[in-house]
Formats: C-alpha cells, sequence, structure tokens
C-alpha cells in the first residue's frame, strides 16, 4: 500500500470514527429519525453533485431493487439503529460496537453459508464475543439496566452491516461501486421518508447542530464513500476493510477529546479483545476460511 492509499485509509478512518461524534451531537435536538433522514438526503445529493461531475449518471431501471435492499441493510437500517442508541451511550462505545461487522459476518457465513471455520476464526469469534461482554457488562453498569435498548440497537447496526455486505458479494457485477453508493443512498432516503413525515423535531436545532448533520451527510457519508471506493479500486476490497481497526481508534479518540468522554479499563480491554477477534476472523493473524 503507497502512501496516498495509506493517507485515505486514515482519513476514511477519521471521518468514520467522528460519524458518532456528530451524531451524539446533534441527536438530541434533531431525534434519530429527523437526524438520519437529513443524513442520507444531504449525502445523497453530495454523491449526485459528484456523478456530475464525473459524468457518471445513475441508472436505475430494473436495479433498484438492488439499490434498495442495501439502501435499507447498509444505510438506513444501522444509520437509525446507531442514531437511536446515540442518544444515550458515548460515542467511543458506539465506535468500537461498529467494528463488531466483521465478526457477524463470520457468524453468519458459518450458520447461513456453512461455511467451515478453522480453530483461529473461531478462537476470534470467542475474543469478539468477550470483547462485546466486557464493554456491554460494565457500560450497563455504569447507565443502568434501563439501557438495554440501546445496547441491542449498537449491536443490531452492524449485524445490519454484515447483512449487507454478504448480499452484494452474492451479487456480483450488478452495478459499480459508486452506483451502488449512489442509488442506495436514494433508496435509504426514500425509505426514512414516511418516517421522517410522522417524527416531528424535539427542539429547534443550533447552528451546532445544522453543522454537524451537515458535515455528517457530506463528509461522514458521501465523501467517506468516495473514498472507500477509491481506496477499493487501489488496494482491493481485503485491504481496504483494515480501516475497520482505524475506526474505533479515531471514535474513542474523538469522544475524549471532544466530549469528554472517559476511557476505562473495560473500553480498552473490551476493544482490544474485539479488534483481535477481527483480526483472528479476517485471516489477519493467521487463520484462512476455507470452503465449505
Amino acid at each position: 500500500m503507497d502512501a496516498a492509499s495509506i493517507t485515505r485509509l486514515f482519513c476514511l478512518a477519521a471521518l468514520w470514527g467522528a460519524s458518532f461524534l456528530f451524531m451524539r451531537v446533534s441527536v438530541p435536538a434533531f431525534g434519530p429519525v429527523a437526524l438520519i433522514m437529513w443524513r442520507v438526503a444531504i449525502a445523497a445529493v453530495f454523491l449526485w453533485l459528484a456523478s456530475r461531475l464525473v459524468r457518471q449518471p445513475l441508472r436505475l431501471g430494473h436495479r433498484w431493487k438492488h439499490f434498495l435492499i442495501i439502501g435499507i441493510l447498509n444505510s438506513a437500517l444501522p444509520f437509525l439503529l446507531f442514531a437511536y442508541a446515540a442518544q444515550t451511550l458515548p460515542a467511543s462505545l458506539l465506535a468500537i460496537l461498529n467494528a463488531t461487522s466483521p465478526l457477524f459476518g463470520a457468524a453468519i457465513g458459518a450458520v447461513w453459508l456453512r461455511t467451515s471455520l478453522t480453530g483461529a476464526v473461531a478462537l476470534g469469534l470467542g475474543c469478539g464475543l468477550a470483547g462485546v461482554t466486557v464493554l456491554v457488562g460494565q457500560n450497563l453498569a455504569l447507565v443502568g439496566g434501563s439501557e438495554w435498548a440501546a445496547i441491542a440497537a449498537g449491536l443490531l447496526a452492524p449485524l445490519s452491516y454484515s447483512l449487507a455486505s454478504l448480499y452484494t458479494r452474492a451479487r456480483p457485477g450488478l452495478a459499480t461501486p459508486f452506483d451502488n453508493a449512489h442509488g442506495s443512498m436514494w433508496m435509504a432516503t426514500l425509505v426514512v421518508l414516511p418516517l421522517f413525515l410522522f417524527a416531528p423535531l424535539r427542539q429547534a436545532p443550533d447552528a451546532g447542530d445544522w453543522l454537524a448533520v451537515a458535515l455528517l451527510g457530506v463528509l461522514c457519508t458521501g465523501a467517506a464513500y468516495l473514498l472507500y471506493f477509491r481506496l477499493i479500486d487501489d488496494v482491493g476490497p481485503t485491504r481496504a476493510l483494515s480501516v475497520t481497526f482505524l475506526i474505533p481508534v479515531f471514535g474513542v479518540l474523538w469522544g475524549t477529546l471532544f466530549l469528554d468522554e472517559a476511557i476505562g479499563w473495560h473500553t480498552v480491554l473490551g476493544g482490544t479483545l474485539i479488534l483481535t477477534g477481527i483480526a483472528l476472523t479476517a485471516g489477519l493473524l493467521g487463520a484462512r476460511r476455507q470452503p465449505a
């Protein structure tokens, strides 16, 4: 990986890590539904402008169902779940929970796709489960058992991401990566719109709230997608997915710097176990998946 690709990788991790910060800041004023409505709508418009710039128009045709599935699983549903969880959970915890997506992918692959597991992959799943247990147990002790719903939402969101990843891998060649991002973002907007019409704002957002939403839509969603797909083109999907290891680092960093979130032993231990589990399931520590 050359210096330019490494720079893009760190920029992407910083942007995706910051998304939890911006959600945490703006969700009290907008509420989860309105926040995500603005996020996906702004990102869709941004990607439309980018498509005009590169002269790559979106052709829906018979692919609208494909874009709809990706829009729900990869944007609308996980965004709403994380926004709901952001009402009570710290941004640093959300960023770490987000990193469990590859673990869910490995588990679903073993159960649904009947992919056989090596000992290292099984160990990785065990490490990931232990890490989640440490994080969830400690944070429930801190915020109270009433926050089970927020914790569950924070875990269902990466599960949705993993389902989207499995779906796109099962449907290769239907659309370019850019079209997948562009088309799915418009579909996500259409999915969230009916909910938005019946979810009034909790309070009048101030300039800071609107700035956070704008940055969330333009930088953390639209621009981040462009960076991600450029990385896939340059270094391939496997190396591009190494951003998963960096997002929690930036998520914890931004939460500490801007929201004064404390980093306890449970955050360090739980995050380390989860990242170790991801490394094992991804084959970066010697594990290799074998076909069934």
